[in-house]
């Protein structure tokens, strides 16, 4: 289900190299949340146990070193060195299923290494969940609602990338649809996926993920996290990589936060969640209140989208802002069957092995999307109203 490190997406690259750089001793806890209460199997468990052990196999390449060293001018060549040497340790995953059934896996470790667990559990939880219901792609019911949305996309300019690495059905039905729309797609402007970027001669894609945000906001104060995240990002990536995530404390919050500095050089900012049509208003608004045309910007929308979606978006921005799309599991999971709904968070983060573990939190503009225990979203939560009130 992985046989490569690559096949992962970019940006668990950018902030493993990000916690190198500037907090090389910083250790995090990441865990598995399925938002379905998923019932699994006895079974289920035993298969995947197997695909961790697999896991500790895969090393990163001679050739795909040199490929990416050429394609990420942002990244220094001595990453991808370090990387080399990496593997995944079987023994740091814990995984079990409690008495009603739920999944829980937890992975602990320094942040650079922690974080690139991420992308490839959730692959591979979401490959073994449907062999196990005995789910079966039908790849010409595939292709015809892939070839629907092509063509919805060339015929209106629509651009897109796709995102769908993390809930994909297969490894096999995303190389499909990735191979198809190289071939057909004129605005597929890249894959998240390194793996299928490099196979496909296609750009991959990715900037920052909310775990960035998340231990800033951990180790800094939450009235603080989004303004040092992006600070510290720049400090890293020198204005490479400049979409930032807006929502990991809120959008409003963020909005509030986004200093002239960084709005000037930011190339534009990523809605993950809430109303796309509101924040469209609300983010255009700040630029012109920072004195900055929003033209010249670009908002990239990634909260489970569809192409009738992005097309109704793209209808709204027209003339007021540039915009773009992430589009995942519409793309690698559209099969039929109910696609997982699965996320791997940070959930605790210490800045070295002396300090006492912090939690972490997630808040959303989405309703039951807010990530970490009720008494710390709370006070989350209290801090950000008086950053408002400040």
């Amino acid at each position: 289900m992985i046989h490569t490190i690559l096949d992962t997406d970019l940006y668990k690259f950018t902030t493993s190299y990000a916690y190198i750089k500037l907090f090389p001793n910083a250790m995090g806890t990441f865990s598995f949340k399925d938002r379905d209460e998923t019932a699994y199997t006895d079974e289920f468990l035993k298969r995947l146990k197997a695909a961790i052990t697999q896991l500790e196999q895969v090393a990163l390449t001679d050739e795909e070193r040199e490929y990416m060293v050429c394609h990420c001018r942002f990244l220094p060549g001595v990453y991808w060195e370090w990387l080399s040497s990496f593997r995944f340790q079987a023994e740091k995953i814990k995984v079990h299923l409690d008495e009603g059934g739920h999944l829980n896996i937890e992975i602990t470790d320094y942040l650079y290494k922690a974080t690139l667990y991420e992308v490839p559990l959730l692959a591979i939880v979401s490959e073994i969940k449907n062999r196990a219901l005995g789910n079966v792609a039908d790849w010409d019911n595939i292709l015809s609602k892939l070839s629907e949305k092509v063509k919805l996309s060339n015929e209106h300019q629509l651009s897109f990338s796709e995102f769908g690495t993390r809930r994909r059905f297969s490894l096999d039905v995303q190389d499909k649809v990735i191979g198809y729309l190289k071939q057909t797609s004129k605005y597929c402007t890249g894959t998240s996926n390194c793996h299928f970027a490099m196979k496909y001669g296609m750009k991959p894609m990715g900037t920052h993920p909310h775990e960035w945000f998340m231990f800033h906001g951990a180790q800094f104060g939450y009235k603080h996290a989004n303004y040092m995240a992006l600070e510290n990002w720049v400090n890293v990536y020198d204005g490479d990589l400049g979409i930032a995530l807006s929502d990991t404390y809120t959008s409003g919050i963020f909005l509030s936060n986004l200093s002239r500095k960084q709005a000037k050089l930011f190339d534009g900012v990523r809605c993950d969640s809430g109303n796309e049509f509101d924040f469209t208003d609300k983010l255009i608004a700040r630029y012109r209140e920072l004195g900055i045309d929003p033209t010249t910007k670009t908002i990239v929308f990634s909260n489970a989208l569809d192409f009738g979606k992005a097309l109704d978006i793209q209808k709204y921005c027209s003339g007021k802002i540039r915009c773009a799309f992430g589009i995942g599991t519409n793309l690698t999971n559209d099969t039929g069957f109910k696609p997982s709904n699965i996320v791997m968070k940070l959930t605790r983060c210490k800045m070295n092995v002396n300090q006492e573990w912090r939690e972490c939190v997630k808040l959303s503009d989405d309703v039951g999307k807010h990530i970490g225990s009720k008494a710390e979203v709370q006070a989350c939560l209290y801090d950000l109203r008086l950053t408002i009130n400040d």
